[in-house]
């Protein structure tokens, strides 16, 4: 009896010599799956990526050769197409721009949280300022100085108002102080939207324009600026 390749094969003796027998078909091919299946005839196999991988790109050449067979003129022809695609798609971007978000209400003043009178938002603000939290800090009192302007008639109540539209308006009743409205409103836009950090600094100086707005006299219709006092 000897072996050649997991297969068994038996010898025996006639009186006309040796005489080969195989072993049966079944037995034979279960054999061979377990000498294949041994590790050292997969040593150099590809991983689970490698062969995720190849099937993808043997997916992805098989959709572009679907493609090319259907499309006018071969290869060449869907080259044409998928160059006509992307120029269009560039047109479309260059004319529209980058989406924009759709609606103002996202930079509103004012959250969801409820309407707050003017000493809620101050007391609120120096309770981070104290904590010295000087993002919320400014935050709130941005807030304090809009809803004072609101409480004073000053600006007409208007839910989702923007720090720049409230500077805007209130430079116009009061515009001494409009340039310091507007760095105000650019303060709270940088640490609300534009992902800065707040410092001391920049809270006290929100601080000090609410109280001096707080005593501010506003330019009524029909008064020229020379003319207050």
């Amino acid at each position: 009896m000897s072996e050649a390749g997991g297969i068994t094969i038996t010898r025996r003796d006639s009186a006309s010599g040796d005489i080969p027998v195989d072993t049966p078909r079944l037995p034979a091919r279960e054999a061979a799956e377990s000498e294949l299946s041994k590790p050292m005839y997969h040593e150099n196999d590809p991983n689970f990526l490698q062969r995720a991988l190849n099937q993808f790109w043997d997916w992805v050449t098989g959709v572009f050769d679907a493609a090319a067979g259907a499309a006018p003129g071969g290869p060449a022809g869907l080259a044409v197409l998928i160059v006509i695609v992307v120029g269009l798609a560039a047109a479309l971007w260059w004319r529209l721009g980058t989406p924009q978000r759709s609606s103002r209400s996202t930079d509103a003043l004012f959250d969801g949280a409820g309407p707050r009178c003017a000493a809620q938002h101050r007391a609120a603000a120096e309770t981070h300022a104290a904590a010295l939290r000087w993002t919320e800090a400014v935050q709130e009192r941005m807030r304090a100085i809009v809803r004072s302007l609101e409480e004073r008639a000053l600006l007409d109540p208007r839910p989702g108002r923007t720090a720049d539209e409230a500077a805007a308006e209130a430079g116009r009743a009061l515009p001494e102080h409009s340039a310091r409205l507007r760095a105000a409103a650019r303060s709270f836009d940088d640490v609300t939207y534009g992902g800065r950090a707040a410092d001391q600094p920049t809270y006290l100086s929100l601080r000090t324009l609410d109280l001096e707005l707080d005593e501010a006299k506003p330019l009524l219709p029909g008064t020229s600026r020379g003319a207050t006092g």
